[in-house]
C-alpha cells in the first residue's frame, strides 16, 4: 500500500511541475471563478444574517442572485455596515473576478509571471506571487 501511496504522490508531485496547456489552464481558471462566486455568495449570506441593516439593504434591492449584489454600487450606509475585513475580501473577489474577464487572473501584478496553482487554490483572489508579495510584506514592516 505505501508503494500505491508513494506513486499517487510521485505521479501529483510531476503533474504540479508540468505547464499546464492552455485548455487545461482554461479549465483552471473556470474552477477558480466557481470558487471566487461562492466565497462572495457566503460573505454577502454572512453579512445577512449576521447584521440586521445589511439585511435591510439587500431586502430593500430590486431581487438579485446574491453574488450580484455586491457588484452594484455600494452606497455609504451599506460601506458603514460591513466591516472593513469584509469589504477589502469583497473587493479582492470582485477585482479577481474582473481578472478573469480580462484573461488577466493567474498573473503577478508586479512581475507578471504566472501565479502557482496551489497559491491561487489557497487564495483565489491573491494579485502576487509568494516572491512578489513576500518582497512587499518585508518593505512594509
Amino acid at each position: 500500500m505505501s508503494g500505491e501511496k508513494k506513486k499517487t504522490t510521485d505521479e501529483s508531485a510531476a503533474r504540479r511541475s508540468v505547464p499546464r496547456s492552455k485548455m487545461d489552464w482554461q479549465s483552471f481558471v473556470e474552477e477558480m471563478e466557481r470558487s471566487l462566486l461562492e466565497l462572495k455568495s457566503g460573505i454577502i449570506e454572512t453579512l445577512i444574517a449576521g447584521n440586521k441593516d445589511f439585511k435591510e439593504i439587500v431586502e430593500g434591492m430590486d431581487p438579485k442572485d446574491f453574488a450580484d449584489i455586491a457588484s452594484d454600487d455600494i452606497d455609504r450606509k451599506m460601506i458603514e455596515v460591513i466591516g472593513s475585513q469584509e469589504l477589502k475580501q469583497l473587493k479582492l473577489i470582485e477585482s479577481a473576478l474582473t481578472r478573469i474577464n480580462q484573461g488577466k487572473y493567474g498573473y503577478c501584478i508586479k512581475c507578471e509571471k504566472r501565479i502557482p496553482e496551489d497559491r491561487l487554490e489557497a487564495i483565489p483572489y491573491a494579485l502576487m506571487c509568494v516572491g512578489c508579495k513576500s518582497e512587499e510584506e518585508r518593505r512594509n514592516r
